[in-house]
């Protein structure tokens, strides 16, 4: 029987600066008041970056708060798997690196993974198969920084459903052998249909200039939307299902939901199916959508506000687009054997 793994450490870093939903209205000329993005995008603020918050260096904050937490050195971690967006500092540097570089974890190889918004439960599921099928790996680092909402134009009506990317980094630090929060089971899906639904149309090899258009966009709506009607509930609810099942439980067994940022329509009707109430899960309204990072804050938030204890199992699920959903399960509190 291998060795559990388990969580040490949190890091979360916010910039100073943030956008209301007046200013968010505002900013779409007219197609949404304050009121609809509040009541219905599920919006009261989002978190924009100073002139000192790249993606990298957010990272690297978060990464120390993290170190903090578990009370341990960067000497001691074995690896960094970086979560963070390809929109960084600049383009083609691998953010593992320098992370290990400025937390000086001399001791650490990287990788930067990237999964979209499903990054942060993809790398917990690498770093437990890694921890289990390598001796030299006993302690990772997961962390990354996200600020995509750069890539936003709020005149564009049909990516309304990204008007709440955030900006902010997250670290989280699992440790082979620790005797606290053990991960549990990791279910993954990802449907390459949708791989070329959203993205930049400029920037890569297709078309190298940034001045053409370097947003966010959908290239397929319609397509886009015709499927995840199709798909997206049933492919999250099996990721959940066999999650679970490898957790040995059952959805009756989940003491707290935690979810990415979506839609408040969206985030109430799981509540329902899984007969949660809110006081089981935290909407992150004041806080907007930062990507993979969502589900650190929303541990980071839950502890803080006593919804998560020793004993709390944990229900955390993913979704990015390309597309792919995910959940894992995590038992927050000492490990019994």
């Amino acid at each position: 029987m291998s060795e559990p793994v388990g969580i040490m450490g949190l890091g979360i870093y916010l910039p100073d600066n943030t956008l209301s939903a007046e200013a968010i209205a505002e900013r779409t000329e007219g197609a949404w008041t304050a009121e609809n993005v509040r009541a219905k995008l599920g919006i009261n603020q989002i978190y924009r970056p100073g002139p000192e918050d790249g993606t990298q260096a957010m990272a690297v904050k978060a990464s120390r708060e993290a170190l903090d937490d578990a009370n341990i050195t960067a000497q001691e971690i074995d690896l960094i798997l970086s979560i963070g967006e390809e929109w960084k500092e600049r383009p083609l540097t691998t953010t593992a690196m320098v992370i290990q570089d400025e937390i000086k974890a001399v001791n650490a190889w990287g990788i930067d993974l990237q999964n979209r918004c499903s990054t942060g439960l993809s790398a917990i599921k690498i770093a437990k198969d890694m921890m289990i099928a390598d001796p030299a790996i006993k302690t990772v680092l997961i962390a990354g920084g996200y600020r995509n909402g750069d890539l936003i134009d709020f005149t564009d009506q049909k990516t309304s459903f990204m008007f709440n990317l955030s900006t902010g980094g997250a670290a989280m630090i699992l440790r082979r052998g620790h005797d606290q929060n053990e991960v549990l089971s990791t279910h993954i899906i990802s449907d390459g249909s949708l791989a070329n639904t959203v993205g930049v149309p400029s920037g890569g090899t297709i078309d190298p200039n940034t001045q053409n258009d370097f947003h966010l966009r959908l290239f397929d709506a319609d397509k886009m939307k015709s499927r995840l009607n199709e798909v997206s509930v049933n492919n999250w609810f099996t990721c959940l299902d066999k999650a679970l099942a490898g957790s040995h439980m059952t959805r009756a067994d989940i003491d707290y939901l935690n979810i990415l940022h979506i839609k408040r329509s969206g985030h109430q009707g799981i509540l329902d199916a899984l007969h949660l109430t809110p006081e089981q899960t935290v909407y992150l309204e004041d806080y907007g959508h930062l990507g993979q990072l969502d589900q650190v804050l929303s541990l980071v938030i839950g502890l803080k506000h006593g919804k998560i204890q020793a004993g709390t199992n944990v229900a955390m699920l993913a979704a990015g687009v390309g597309y792919v959903w995910a959940a894992s399960i995590v038992k927050w509190g000492p490990i019994r054997g």
